[in-house]
This record gives C-alpha cells, sequence and structure tokens, in this order.
C-alpha cells in the first residue's frame, strides 16, 4: 500500500485546490503565530469550507492551550490536533479527552533515544509523528527543511501509527519511504519556493513521488 500523505502549511485557496488536485490524504493547517505559515481563524475557516469534507484537516499547534484549541477546531472544522510542541503524555491525553479528536503527537528525532521516547505516548495520542529535531535556539519547532538520520527508524516496532516528517521534498520522499518503511510522509518547506510560499508544481510532483514506491 503507498505511504498516506500530507502536505502541511497551506494557507491559500489556490494551493489547498493543488493539493485536493494530487489527491493528498491530510491538508495541515498552521495555528502557530511565529511561523510564516500561520493561518488566522478565519482564513482557516474559508479554507476548511473550500476543501469540506474531500481531504482530512489537522491543525497543527505548538503548547495550546484549551481556548486556542477550541477556537481552532470549531473554526476550520478539524479532524485531528497536532501536538508540536513539549505537550507531555498527560497533556496530550487530556486534549484527545476533552475534544474529542484524535491527536497527533510530533517526536522530534536525533538519536535513537527520541525514537524510544515515543512509546510513552501509547495510551496518550493516536499517531506519532517523527521530525527533526532543530537547534535549541531555533524560533520554530518545525518546518525549516531539516532532516534527520532515517536509519533510526530501522526495523521499528511502534504500537501507535506512525509517519515521517523533516526535510522531505519530490526529490528524496520515495527514498525515505524506501528507507523506513513509513506508512505516512509529511512535508512543508520540501514543498515552498520561499518560506510560507506553496509551489504547486512541487505539491503534485511530491504526491506523485510518494506514491511512486
Amino acid at each position: 500500500m503507498a505511504a498516506a500523505i500530507k502536505i502541511c502549511g497551506i494557507s491559500t485557496p489556490e494551493t489547498l485546490d493543488a493539493v485536493l488536485d494530487a489527491q493528498a490524504d491530510h491538508v495541515g493547517f498552521n495555528f502557530f503565530p511565529p511561523s510564516p505559515r500561520h493561518l488566522g481563524l478565519a482564513e482557516a475557516s474559508a479554507l476548511a469550507a473550500r476543501a469540506g469534507s474531500r481531504i482530512s484537516k489537522v491543525g497543527v499547534f505548538v503548547d495550546p492551550d484549551d481556548a486556542a484549541l477550541r477556537d481552532a477546531i470549531s473554526a476550520a472544522k478539524l479532524d485531528a490536533v497536532q501536538l508540536h510542541g513539549d505537550e507531555s503524555p498527560a497533556r496530550s491525553a487530556a486534549v484527545r479527552a476533552q475534544f474529542g479528536l484524535p491527536v497527533w503527537k510530533v517526536i522530534p528525532v536525533a538519536t535513537a533515544s527520541d525514537v524510544v521516547r515515543a512509546q510513552a505516548y501509547t495510551d496518550a495520542a493516536d499517531f506519532i509523528l517523527f521530525d527533526a529535531k532543530t537547534p535549541k535556539d531555533a524560533q520554530l519547532p518545525g518546518g525549516m527543511g531539516l532532516r534527520f538520520d532515517w536509519g533510526l527508524l530501522s526495523g521499528i516496532s511502534m504500537s501507535l501509527p506512525w509517519g515521517l516528517a523533516g526535510g522531505l521534498s519530490p526529490t528524496n520522499v520515495a527514498g525515505a519511504i524506501a528507507a523506513t518503511g513509513a506508512p505516512l510522509v509529511d512535508t512543508s518547506s520540501g514543498v515552498e519556493s520561499a518560506p510560507g510560499v506553496k509551489d504547486m508544481d512541487k505539491i503534485a510532483a511530491f504526491c506523485k513521488a510518494a506514491r511512486s514506491v
């Protein structure tokens, strides 16, 4: 079975249409204000209405409070919540229980011990997304085009469904899937012409390459 595809950081009707045309499985709406891909509630609502039920809508948050989650879930009719900060297993479980949506927990990876840490979320999340760990002084927790050693996922045995993010692009996504067996791949900066500016041709190429494996 081909890997599922998530295109993250979509912020315009035109690029959303490109994601839909390429038949990606998930679209990511970014609700982290420092990000160049950040969406306001009105923008997210309009994009969600345009997408309708044709694609799964995942909201991306970094250590959000309940009010921020409630507002975004309502505005964007989210199908899942992606936690990309320092949320503990207890916080992840609380978000899932309170809002009744699947929780995707991002695990930043630099070493094998980071991969092992994902097991702590077995009963607290619904999906694990392995992403490259950013430098300590970085302003963003992801979306910087960084990748980690995919060999760290070799032979991985996870109790939760999982996916791969971090530095994926049309040119390397097929190799990443072949190397890791990732059931899902997620890209943001890898299909951009500039930070926050999605390239419709790259979106199409990424989806085609991911499905070629």
